[in-house]
């Protein structure tokens, strides 16, 4: 009986993303995004977030950023 229910709760903990699995967070910082002005993938959680024109952009670096606002003002 105890080997069933060991067995049981380590194929649950696999399986049904227990502890060996990544949290939400980890998994968001995994996620790649693409950076508006050069294209290039980045980590989320490596990225440079900006909020401009109440929407979220991802960056590869603060120069991107600082070109990406001012095309957007032109």
């Amino acid at each position: 009986m105890f080997y069933y229910l060991l067995r049981r709760a380590i194929i649950k903990g696999r399986v049904g993303g227990g502890w060996l699995s990544g949290t939400k967070d980890q998994v968001q910082g995994n996620q790649m995004v693409q950076d508006p002005v050069c294209r290039v993938f980045i980590p989320r959680g490596d990225a440079v977030r900006e909020e401009i024109g109440g929407q979220t952009y991802f960056f590869c670096s603060r120069g991107c950023a600082k070109v990406f606002e001012k095309q957007l003002s032109n």
